[in-house]
């Protein structure tokens, strides 16, 4: 808020201010000026914003001129405004501030006070409800001014006064926050009262007395605290860290509440916003127990992917300074041994790590034994001699067996109706045959090698010319190839079309994702039908898990174009026998075979991934 306004109003209402600027200032004439007559040390804040930034401590009269531009200049980027307000700064304070609510008939009451003196950079990290040791005395002043100044300016809602107090029973207005704070948790759990609510209701109309928020009414029990765990490393200064988080886990438990957004596994932390990640509060009888609380809470959060401060905050938590509650704003400046963290070990997830890499791709340590791999050639059954269809070269020299005639030469010769059209008629039961991929894939992670696919070919070639297709290609075969068995998959592709020439080959094509596991550009799934089609593809099964008709009729007119067979695949995962389930039933999977018809598909597939069709 306007703090120039604000000082203006509590000089009116009779509180006490620290000596300071009139107005805003924004000449470093006039900084030097204020210093020479008050005195130094004295703190330049921005006059139109808050949050720390803009804000300096100078002690120095050589270092007023320095200062006041960095802290303008902060300003002007932060608020748009480098205008700054100047006052003497008040050495070893406790900031503590009082929570006001005020309706529109003029009544205000207090719900105690708030004390927020572990700051780093004026910038709060750990805050305390209520302020413990503070002189009863003082807090009855604080209380009474706070009102005072909330009624004569007419203040409704939820608002906190901020004072400076000092080591002599003196204290200080500093500013009004005319909004709720960040800290307001730990006033809801020792006064039980809803300050969200409360506003809302304010708005609304409401009076105080009509919420039943009168100040004989309002008492604190116990001691609450908030950390706020932040995606901060403080080994790195607290320099904001950015990523995926990998592991979510909260401490939890009687007297601890989060309040929180982003915290879950998978949350992707931004740099473009604030770096808090989730307020942790803690609420028991007394200092020491809620302090307890809070550190056992932390120490069972678990969070990978990006740093925290919780060691830091742990570090504090720990203090014999802070959990007497004899701190003050110079609490984290002189206790350098709270950076002082011990890392984290990370056990379980390494673990993890570790055990997914040996069982997919092997130990990777040498074996505990001499004895070498058994050496296993397994058996290629021999292809009979039929003279009728020996292949031989221009001199008349053999050069192999020529495999029969299969379904692929009315692909190639007539196209990919005629062959929808010849696998209609044909009388029998089509088979397609998934050992070359997902058969593999579902029983050896797809690691069967090319070599081993190229040594059985022949004998697929000779022996199942009457397959429908083979299917050998897409999927997790393009990946597995490319990153586990450093092969590559084009030339698997092509190898085996040099051998089996009879027989249609199928692929499993995931519409926009082609053979990855993301959405590709058009551009990118077109050209890749293309060149599968040239390389010896023939049948694309196009699927999509959810049926999503933008993502398979991309991958069909890829793969139509190409010149390729287009079998649009259903996903069935329902029971269209239930009359209870209502969403996919008979229509629903009709409906959108009649769509992929229209869009041009040759051949209709039902992917039946969980063996659910009736009957089995």
């Amino acid at each position: 808020g306007d703090k120039v306004a604000a000082r203006v109003a509590a000089i009116e209402a009779g509180v006490p201010i620290v000596p300071g600027t009139d107005g805003p200032i924004t000449t470093t004439d006039e900084a030097m000026e204020f210093c020479l007559k008050h005195g130094l040390p004295v703190i330049f804040k921005a006059a139109y914003g808050g949050g720390g930034r803009g804000m300096r401590v100078v002690r120095k009269m050589e270092e007023v001129k320095e200062n006041f531009e960095r802290a303008t200049s902060e300003a002007a980027a932060a608020f748009g405004n480098g205008a700054m307000f100047i006052e003497r700064f008040i050495e070893r304070p406790r900031h503590i501030e009082v929570q006001l609510m005020g309706d529109k008939a003029g009544n205000v009451v207090h719900l105690y006070e708030r004390d927020c003196s572990v700051q780093r950079r004026h910038q709060k990290v750990v805050e305390i409800a209520p302020a413990p040791h503070l002189d009863d005395k003082v807090r009855q002043a604080m209380f009474a001014n706070a009102v005072n100044l909330a009624r004569h300016v007419g203040y409704s809602n939820a608002g906190t006064v901020e004072f400076l107090a000092d080591n002599h029973g003196g204290f200080y207005f500093i500013e009004v926050n005319a909004r709720l704070q960040v800290e307001h948790t730990v006033t809801e759990e020792i006064t039980g009262v809803d300050l969200v609510q409360t506003q809302i209701r304010v708005a609304e109309g409401m009076t105080l007395p009509e919420l039943g928020l009168t100040q004989d009414k309002i008492h604190p029990q116990g001691y609450a605290i908030q950390c706020r765990v932040t995606t901060e490393d403080p080994a790195k200064n607290f320099q904001p860290d950015t990523g995926r988080i990998e592991v979510f886990r909260s401490g939890e438990g009687m007297g601890i509440r989060l309040d929180g957004a982003s915290a879950f596994a998978g949350a992707i932390i931004s740099p473009y916003y604030d770096s808090l990640l989730v307020k942790v509060i803690a609420h028991a009888a007394d200092l020491q127990a809620s302090c307890a609380k809070m550190s056992r809470a932390l120490r069972e959060f678990r969070v990978r992917g990006v740093k925290t401060n919780i060691p830091f905050l742990l570090n504090v938590l720990q203090n014999q300074k802070f959990v007497n509650g004899t701190v003050d704003t110079y609490f984290i400046d002189e206790n350098p041994q709270l950076f002082t963290m011990k890392p984290s070990q990370n056990r379980a997830q390494k673990l993890l790590n570790y055990l997914g890499s040996v069982l997919v791709n092997g130990p990777s340590t040498p074996l505990a034994t001499e004895l070498k791999p058994a050496d296993v050639k397994p058996p290629i059954p021999e292809l009979p001699i039929d003279y009728e269809h020996l292949a031989v070269n221009e001199d008349g020299e053999v050069i192999g067996l020529e495999p029969p005639k299969g379904l692929r030469h009315i692909l190639k010769e007539e196209g990919p109706e005629a062959f929808a059209k010849a696998v209609r008629a044909h009388k029998g039961v089509l088979l397609m045959d998934t050992t070359f991929r997902d058969a593999h894939q579902s029983l050896l992670a797809t690691r069967v090698r090319t070599r081993d696919i190229l040594n059985i070919s022949p004998f697929v070639a000779h022996t199942f010319s009457n397959l429908y297709s083979l299917e050998n290609w897409g999927g997790a075969t393009f990946d597995v190839s490319l990153r586990f068995l450093h092969e590559c998959p084009w030339e698997r592709l092509e190898e085996m079309r040099k051998i089996i020439p009879n027989i249609p080959f199928q692929m499993l094509l995931r519409g926009a994702n082609a053979v990855g596991y993301t959405n590709y550009p058009d551009n990118v799934v077109y050209k890749f039908c293309e060149l599968s089609v040239q390389t010896g593809m023939d049948i694309f099964r196009v699927f999509d898990s959810l049926n999503y008709l933008p993502n398979l009729i991309l991958g069909m007119e890829a793969a139509g174009k190409a010149g390729g067979v287009v079998e649009a695949a259903i996903s069935y995962t329902g029971d269209v026998s239930d009359p209870s389930r209502t969403k996919y039933d008979l229509k629903y999977y009709t409906n959108l075979a009649d769509e992929l018809v229209k869009a041009g598909t040759h051949v209709l597939c039902i992917k039946d991934m969980a063996g659910l069709l009736k009957p089995a």
